[in-house]
């Protein structure tokens, strides 16, 4: 049996931090997993900036609120499904997906947490896993299943190469570049054939 395994943002939703950077007039808030490959790294600095401006969980879930999924995203999402068990795996906080985990029609979602004190400024967060992506693809084929993922940033890059098919989605220039065996694709329509091929073969 099949599990598909996609990234959440970028993939099926706009990135939430870019979002919030135009919102908030803050431009180095748009540095994302797409130009950062160290995660600990670049929460350490988005939680120095937010601190910084004295911005907190509201102000982010304010601008969240007004985030839509993608273009197709519910619609390739919801045919997906109907022939396959899906899986979105982030490097997002459960106190940021939920409300769009509700416009995608509630989709399984493991991701990580923020910790947030009581006057709602972000302190820290929880990684649910070490290298959750990657070891998510891993657990998952121990325990008998196989794997096809997808996602378009540094961090997804273990566990779509770890998977019997792996694409990658919407990605940058230099990424396609440097992963040139990993096909790399733009429209819903294209990954959705793709991965249908490698389940339903």
């Amino acid at each position: 049996m099949y599990i598909t395994c996609l990234d959440l943002e970028g993939v099926l939703v706009p990135e939430i931090w870019i979002a919030f950077a135009e919102a908030s007039g803050i431009p180095e808030l748009k540095r994302t997993t797409r130009d950062e490959p160290d995660y600990d790294k670049l929460m350490a600095w988005r939680i120095g900036i937010l601190k910084e401006h004295g911005l907190g969980l509201k102000e982010i879930q304010d601008v969240i609120a007004t985030i839509d999924p993608m273009p197709g995203a519910k619609e390739f999402l919801d045919e997906l499904r109907t022939f396959c068990q899906v899986i979105i795996i982030s490097d997002t906080f459960t106190q940021f997906a939920t409300p769009l985990m509700k416009k995608l029609d509630w989709p399984t979602i493991f991701c990580n947490s923020l910790e947030v004190a009581q006057n709602g400024e972000i302190i820290s967060y929880k990684r649910r896993l070490e290298n959750g992506k990657y070891n998510t693809v891993k657990a998952l084929q121990s325990i008998g299943f196989e794997t096809v993922a997808s996602g378009d940033s540094y961090n997804d890059l273990g566990m779509i190469k770890a998977s019997k098919a792996g694409f990658l989605f919407k990605s940058t220039d230099q990424i396609k570049k440097d992963n040139p065996e990993l096909p790399a694709f733009e429209t819903y329509d294209e990954l959705l054939e793709n991965i249908k091929k490698v389940v339903l073969a």
